[in-house]
């Protein structure tokens, strides 16, 4: 597993669209179906990596927080199945199950979505405001899975975020990357 940081799509840029599949409920979502009119969280994870599983418990508390302030969150799954079978459709519905996610899990089968999004590694996140242009990427906090000195899994970043534009104001600029596994082309 090689560590990759993430490509910081220009701050601004308005979410690009997509219609992928919900793993969870086999149906088709758009970003119009799912997006919120205040926020949305839109991440890139997968089943297997590392980074992503140490991140988890974080992503569905602050999902459960979150949702009832009306944030949107949406999570896509872009890796090469025919090498990570891992990360297939029906292991994806496994483990939005089993973790207990209350947003969809949607199956990017064609790599477009994360090129679209300059996604390049997971987990990967992306804040969108109410009119869809974004105004935060980078990491959910500064915890890593493994350290000698582990910081704790707080979501502080990405919390920050959401908290800015929950109460109308300025989201800094100052942002981190996010550090991960890289996606896994085709």
């Amino acid at each position: 597993m090689a560590l990759t940081e993430s490509a910081m799509l220009p701050l601004g840029t308005k979410a690009p669209d997509f219609l992928l599949k919900d793993t969870v409920s086999d149906q088709f979502r758009s970003l119009k179906d799912l997006a919120s009119d205040t926020a949305t969280v839109v991440m890139f994870i997968c089943n297997h990596c590392p980074y992503v599983i140490h991140v988890n418990p974080e992503l569905v508390r602050m999902a459960h927080e979150y949702q009832s302030k009306g944030v949107g969150f949406i999570a896509i799954s872009s890796n090469d199945v025919a090498r990570y079978p891992q990360d297939g459709p029906d292991k994806m519905k496994e483990f939005a199950i089993s973790n207990g996610y209350t947003f969809p899990y949607l199956y990017d089968e064609t790599q477009e979505v994360a090129r679209a999004y300059d996604a390049v590694c997971t987990p990967d996140f992306y804040v969108f405001d109410g009119e869809l242009k974004l105004v935060y990427r980078g990491r959910l906090d500064e915890s890593r899975p493994r350290e000698e000195n582990p910081k704790p899994l707080t979501g502080s970043d990405l919390r920050g975020a959401l908290n800015a534009v929950l109460a109308g104001q300025f989201v800094s600029e100052i942002q981190f990357p996010s550090m991960g596994c890289g996606i896994k082309w085709k």
